[in-house]
């Protein structure tokens, strides 16, 4: 007979001992999330103290189930390179990429396995390589991989008597395809070299490339040798610009007049205008320089010639000299700038209904000019001035709507709100800059942040955003403005002003030290801090070519001159360059531009980069019914800009915080 007792028992013994194995390995591979944070946290910590043994160790310890295994076997990688363990550090990289093909650190580490391959195993870095250009065709590490593949290459036959032109052919290839995308790459100057070295037949557009890569690298003596071997109509205008970084001025003058008058077909515009600044920069009168090279000029850079002759032309001038440049190039570079200062000249005039004809046609014809948000406003303004309510109010609100971020929607909210003043208020409620969208406890990017392992956060991310708000993170505050505010510009539609985003691009630095400082003077701390951000971008250690110094941009001179006046008692040298002390001196100076031009934000500020004279001049010369027509004629196109800056940011810090409309 059968005994099902017997077999009930081996059953139950086979099952207790599955439940046992299961067990045990679960109590190897599950660790709770709060004891792996704990143990990469460590991990990090002993790396940084230069402790890699160790660091190793702990990194090998995160468990298997956790997503922060792929990042610790990067980190063990790492750990073996500074342990100088090739061995170790080759094989985390192949662990990881084997295993975790799929994960983003998997490319940076097999781009890394094929470099440490490069001279003993060259097959397999060859097939590493292939694999990254294959897998991530648009990442620098592909880019970067196609230098490798030149060298491989170049290697195999460094020792033939002959060599097939194929091979030529392909090595030139690798290492033009590296130049041609990143001319100033890590690797360039090497990719130079190696080309010259092992190439014979090497074209006049590939010295060119070449030359370029070294003057990105300020090699000029180098670069100028490869010019020589360059085609003349097409280096000319690098050679202008390597002629001027040599000091050798009068060649620099005459490639450009050269250049213009017979070559300016054969290079990119961006090349000409260069050539045309760094001809203004050497020239005693701009004016005098700018007709010189209209005078010679009939191809491109010519619209670039009549713009900067426009800029500098007396207020009497200037619409004749922008109904031609618009006249001959209707559909250029500055064509939507002409028509805008066309339109303001027929309000200026008086002609108010040809304004308007002018305005819409220029919305019409250039909706996303940076233009655009200036005249929807003054076709408001127009309206307002005939009493026409229905369409003013929808000229201002459709600016807002439109162009949120603009000071043309700062302008309008002051319209609108029937505001005298141009200060909306001197107070903002600061709000922390947080991970820029919505996200869950798993993000592993907002994990990694927490554990203050930044850099690798880079490897895992292409949003510009996410890589701005690391930056801020770790400090690097500039930076990280930068990043958003140029991530911001591509976006067509601006998101609402409750977006995280917007945080990033207009960040509460030092608001409460600034604060301090402007509240007991009578400054407005929202337009101060809007000052520091378009000044230094919240760099301490900013300073300029003329030697404006620190947060606030303050010049010594200046400096030293309201530390007498005001009794601060202050080291300038030392004062300058310390973010508080600088913040005071920059109220105190303020405060002198507001009690000397009768107490307007509008004009402080305007002095503020133009200084205190020519905005006294301009307020005194200037025929203006209101601060809107002020601005507007301001002749330092850059003071007229920086203003313009400053009110936009100190909108946008307004509302961002204080959630005005």
């Amino acid at each position: 007979m059968f005994d099902w007792d017997k077999k009930k028992r081996v059953i139950a013994g086979i099952s207790a001992g599955f439940i046992l194995v299961v067990g045990l390995s679960f109590g190897i591979f599950y660790q709770p999330q709060a004891k792996t944070d704990k143990i990469f946290s460590s991990a990090l910590e002993e790396f940084s103290n230069g402790d890699y043994q160790n660091a190793y160790y702990l990194f090998s310890k995160v468990t298997v189930f956790s997503k922060l295994k792929p990042i610790a076997i990067y980190h063990r990688a790492e750990c073996a390179k500074m342990l100088g363990d090739n061995k170790s550090e080759l094989k985390q990289y192949q662990i990881l990429f084997n295993n975790y093909p799929k994960h983003k650190l998997s490319i940076r580490s097999r781009y890394l396995a094929g470099q440490k391959l490069v001279d003993e195993h060259p097959q397999l870095a060859k097939k590493y390589f292939e694999n990254v250009i294959h897998t991530a065709p648009n990442s620098d590490y592909a880019i970067a991989s196609e230098y490798y593949l030149g060298v491989i290459l170049q290697n195999k036959y460094k020792n033939e008597k002959i060599i097939p032109t194929s091979v030529k052919d392909d090595v030139q290839n690798h290492f033009r395809h590296y130049l041609t995308k990143a001319p100033s790459g890590r690797l360039a100057l090497n990719a130079v070299n190696h080309w010259l070295e092992f190439a014979d037949n090497i074209s006049k557009d590939d010295y060119l490339l070449m030359a370029n890569s070294c003057y990105l690298f300020e090699d000029y003596a180098k670069t100028q040798e490869l010019l020589q071997k360059a085609d003349m109509n097409e280096n000319w205008t690098l050679d202008v610009k390597n002629s001027y970084a040599m000091k050798n001025y009068p060649r620099a003058k005459f490639l450009t007049e050269n250049g213009l008058q017979k070559r300016s077909q054969y290079v990119q515009e961006s090349g000409v205008y260069d050539a045309i600044d760094i001809y203004l920069k050497l020239a005693n009168s701009k004016t005098e320089a700018v007709n010189r090279l209209l005078g010679l000029s009939s191809g491109k850079g010519r619209d670039y010639l009549l713009s900067l002759k426009c800029q500098n032309s007396p207020q009497n001038e200037k619409a004749g000299c922008y109904s031609n440049l618009y006249l001959k190039y209707p559909n250029g570079q500055y064509s939507a700038d002409a028509l805008s200062n066309i339109f303001f000249a027929k309000i200026k005039s008086g002609d108010l209904q040809n304004a308007r004809k002018v305005g819409m046609d220029h919305l019409k014809k250039f909706p996303n000019s940076n233009s655009a948000p200036m005249v929807m406003f003054w076709l408001g303004k127009i309206a307002e001035r005939t009493n026409n309510y229905n369409e003013y109010t929808s000229y201002y609100k459709s600016v807002i709507n439109k162009y949120p971020d603009s000071y043309y929607a700062y302008r309008a909210y002051l319209k609108l709100s029937r505001m005298q003043g141009p200060l909306i208020t001197g107070y903002i409620s600061p709000k922390p800059v947080v991970y820029p969208y919505k996200y869950t406890r798993s993000n592993i990017i907002v994990k990694l942040v927490d554990l203050k392992d930044y850099d690798v956060v880079n490897e895992l991310t292409d949003d510009d955003f996410v890589r701005s708000w690391v930056l801020y993170k770790k400090g690097d505050y500039s930076h990280s403005m930068l990043v958003a505010r140029d991530a911001m510009e591509k976006i067509e539609q601006k998101p609402d002003k409750f977006d995280l985003r917007w945080r990033l691009i207009y960040p509460v630095i030092y608001y409460d030290d600034v604060l301090k400082y402007a509240k007991p003077l009578g400054n407005n701390a929202p337009l101060i801090l809007s000052l520091i951000r378009e000044e230094s971008y919240f760099d301490p250690l900013a300073q300029s070519p003329v030697g404006a110094s620190g947060l606030m941009q303050i010049m010594p001179a200046t400096a030293s001159e309201i530390n007498s006046k005001m009794g601060l008692g202050l080291n300038i040298s030392e004062a300058l360059f310390n973010p508080y002390k600088n913040i005071e001196l920059g109220n105190y100076y303020y405060l002198f531009l507001k009690r000397n031009l009768e107490g307007y934000d509008i004009s402080s500020i305007a002095a503020y980069n133009g200084g205190i004279g020519s905005t006294q001049r301009w307020k005194n010369s200037l025929h203006y019914n209101d601060t809107d027509e002020f601005v507007e004629q301001i002749p330092y196109p850059e003071t007229k800009t920086y203003v313009k800056k400053v009110f936009r940011t100190y909108w946008n810090y307004v509302r961002i915080y204080n959630g005005n409309d």
